[in-house]
């Protein structure tokens, strides 16, 4: 059995979510269009179980077996979180997100979304203008199947389109596993600090966060002129944890700390 509900706003504008990524015109034309108002989606009943790692399959699909884990180390400045990166549940994004933490992408860039009204919906970053990192937002790749619920404290990238994956990435506050539709893939999930996130600070537009035209630009100067009342919360480095290595779960009942109300 199945049921139906309202999105909110939030969700209408999902193709949003990534409004600058690497195919300018349909992004720009995304950023700019008034978001739809909100339609019905159907939610389907959870029935699988979480599996060792404590991701949830999706429904009626054949999600593969999740044998290993790499963990990154996230520092913020709300507080650090483990995140564990699984690249047999969505080999292109695990690469990538993995690469650019490598590169130190992410290093000293801001959380510039962070949305929670009219309920717990993401956080995102992954906008990078330095000189050597810029050259990424053009930089896609393909998507994956989605096979794992996007459940709170998980991982997805952004994107405006299919396979327009490039460098943003959000974490999941609530349930937002209807946007399987729009082909959201999860490939990661935090299995520890999930509160610091949960204190991510919203600023900007409600619904889409700091610009991310400006931000692209020169987001030095741009977060600069941020009062301190608009100021994100910044990422002071990702790093990979090579000395360890990820384990099951001993406890997947709970697929991440649920989001505080």
């Amino acid at each position: 059995m199945s049921r139906s509900f309202k999105a909110p706003l939030a969700l209408t504008a999902i193709l949003a979510i990534a409004s600058f990524a690497c195919n300018p015109s349909t992004a720009t034309k995304a950023q700019n269009e008034e978001p739809p108002a909100p339609s019905a989606l159907v939610q389907e009943e959870e029935t699988e179980k979480p599996n060792a790692f404590g991701l949830v399959p999706m429904p009626g699909v054949n999600a593969p077996e999740i044998t290993k884990a790499t963990k990154v180390l996230m520092q913020t400045d709300a507080g650090d979180m483990t995140i564990e990166v699984y690249p047999e549940a969505a080999p292109n994004a695990a690469k990538r997100f993995l690469e650019l933490v490598d590169k130190k992408f992410y290093d000293n860039t801001p959380i510039f979304r962070v949305v929670r009204e009219p309920k717990p919906f993401v956080a995102q970053f992954g906008i990078n203008w330095r000189p050597g990192m810029k050259e990424y937002k053009e930089k896609c790749f393909d998507d994956d199947p989605s096979l794992f619920r996007l459940l709170p404290g998980t991982l997805a990238f952004a994107k405006a389109g299919p396979n327009t994956n490039s460098t943003q990435v959000f974490i999941n506050y609530g349930d937002n596993s209807q946007l399987r539709a729009e082909g959201f893939t999860t490939f990661a999930r935090i299995t520890d600090g999930f509160e610091a996130a949960q204190t991510f600070k919203a600023v900007g537009d409600p619904a889409m966060g700091l610009d991310q035209g400006l931000l692209w630009e020169d987001g030095e100067n741009y977060l600069a002129n941020q009062n301190e009342n608009h100021k994100p919360n910044m990422i002071i480095k990702m790093e990979i944890m090579k000395d360890t290595p990820s384990k099951p779960a001993q406890n997947a009942e709970q697929p991440a700390e649920q989001p505080a109300k």
